[in-house]
């Protein structure tokens, strides 16, 4: 009976501690906001340069890559830009997620604030960045006339899922890394892998009968269910319904974990 009061007590610290976080908006927008700043200060072009960087990789992969695989660059390219721009993102919250807590370790022993609110803070400024890489895709678009039409606003429920998701990824990644410090090197050691094995610049069928390989990767459907309509075609049954496993997936998980360690993070970092 008392562990299952003590369950309920952290449960309900957990439930207060992300409706605080909501709460508080204002304020994570505003420090999400300024790590932009502080990260590119006294920088001529700030975060453009993140763009730069991207639309440079852009045009390189899809000059290349179009006579590597034989395709007409047209259709390449486009394929590629998005494909990029989303992998940027889950691929700095993958990175950068196992300072969350660490790095805002001034702020959590000093203020009492929501642990979540961190979370919150950090995925809006990566929300920024994208932001800003999203203008190579407009300029792609534009450039070929491959306008996607109607359908592109399909993305809007993917891009919120990949939100969500990158919230609760980075709330477990910031949790294990504050206990475990490897983790982040883990991370980086088998980022440029995962990016290999993902189709990003590479389409599907390219592998012929083993196209199955790309649809059990779960990073595949993340990027293609916001990919897909930006290109112009509604993402498939398979990948909605993957992308729905992955976000529950990683509720539970999250939740889970949380609700364990929530009170132990302020004594790891």
């Amino acid at each position: 009976m008392l562990a299952k009061r003590k369950s309920a007590s952290q449960f309900n610290r957990a439930v207060a501690d992300f409706a605080a976080a909501v709460e508080l908006r204002p304020l994570w927008i505003r420090l999400g906001w300024n790590d932009i700043l502080y990260r590119y200060r006294r920088s001529t072009l700030g975060p453009l340069w993140s763009t730069a960087n991207t639309a440079i990789m852009v045009i390189a992969l899809g000059l290349v890559y179009s006579q590597i695989f034989n395709m007409p660059i047209r259709q390449l390219l486009p394929y590629i830009c998005a494909g990029l721009i989303v992998w940027g993102f889950i691929s700095s919250i993958m990175l950068d997620a196992g300072t969350l807590f660490s790095g805002s370790e001034s702020y959590i022993k000093q203020i009492r604030l929501p642990y979540s609110l961190h979370a919150c803070r950090f995925v809006f400024s990566k929300l920024i960045l994208l932001a800003h890489d999203f203008l190579i895709y407009i300029v792609v678009i534009v450039y070929f006339e491959a306008w996607p039409g109607a359908v592109a606003l399909c993305a809007i429920p993917g891009f919120l899922l990949l939100t969500i998701n990158a919230l609760l990824i980075s709330l477990t990644i910031g949790m294990a890394s504050a206990r475990f410090r490897d983790i982040p090197r883990l991370i980086a050691s088998f980022i440029q892998v995962v990016f290999l094995i993902t189709p990003i610049i590479w389409t599907p069928d390219l592998l012929g009968p083993r196209v199955y390989l790309a649809y059990a990767n779960p990073l595949f459907h993340l990027i293609e269910v916001v990919r897909a309509p930006l290109l112009g075609s509604l993402p498939s049954v398979q990948t909605v319904t993957s992308t729905l496993a992955i976000t529950a997936t990683n509720l539970v998980v999250t939740i889970w974990f949380f609700v364990r360690f929530r009170g132990r993070i302020a004594y790891w970092i």
